[in-house]
């Protein structure tokens, strides 16, 4: 039985069309395009391989390993510009204030902290992972399928909507997780913001050496009078 690959336009909804009360704090339009296009080539891909009768075309170039491929790689890539974005907070903070550079080079984020950012912005795409499975279920069931079972194809098309509408919701879920991790790291970065150096050399060193300055100069100025060892150094 030929497959024939649904529009998925329509399901892919705010992946392609976004519709929001406020831009997120960081740019990842370029990334959601990406991802939306990918998916709309892998159907082009399967349609050119219905328009031969090449059913395992079809389905291979739609199956779910291809899907998850684009997916992840759209996760990692936003993970990654969430990080630089808040290193490149954390430095701007921290040059305003003239922190060391040995103390602010501390406070970026360590690789668990840039993985961690990965698997909460990937948290949402359980839903989308589940339609996944469905799909590789309705794609096992069509690839047997005779031309008198057309219930699996109808199967296995609902199974391919069903995915890209569940991709919609991992995104607009990645991006709620995007908006959260600038909540997540507010307070640090407004430790960075309020440090101030430290007083104790201040206290350590110039106040000791300033009262010693002024000592000398009013014995110098023979207001107080020099110390044995200091009179014979001095001639006095």
């Amino acid at each position: 039985m030929p497959l024939r690959v649904p529009e998925l336009s329509s399901p892919l909804g705010r992946l392609i069309v976004p519709r929001r009360l406020a831009e997120p704090w960081i740019q990842i339009d370029d990334e959601r395009e990406a991802l939306a296009t990918r998916i709309i080539e892998l159907a082009g891909e399967g349609r050119r391989a219905a328009e031969r009768e090449d059913r395992e075309g079809v389905l291979s170039a739609t199956n779910s390993a291809a899907w998850l491929s684009a997916w992840e790689q759209s996760v990692r890539r936003v993970a990654e510009r969430v990080a630089q974005a808040l290193d490149r907070e954390i430095k701007r903070s921290a040059r305003r204030i003239r922190m060391p550079r040995r103390q602010w080079k501390k406070r970026l984020l360590a690789p668990p902290e840039r993985r961690a950012i990965a698997a909460r912005l990937a948290a949402g795409g359980d839903v989308f992972v589940a339609a996944l499975r469905a799909l590789d279920q309705a794609a096992a069931t069509a690839r047997q399928a005779s031309v008198l079972d057309r219930d699996a194809h109808g199967e296995w098309q609902d199974a391919l909507r069903t995915a890209a509408r569940r991709l919609e919701a991992a995104w607009l879920a990645l991006e709620a997780a995007v908006e959260a991790e600038r909540e997540r790291w507010a307070p640090e970065l407004a430790l960075v913001a309020a440090w101030r150096p430290s007083l104790w050399p201040v206290f350590a060193f110039w106040i000791p050496f300033a009262a010693l300055v002024v000592w000398l100069s009013l014995v110098i100025g023979g207001y107080l009078p020099a110390p044995a060892w200091l009179a014979q150094r001095l001639g006095f």
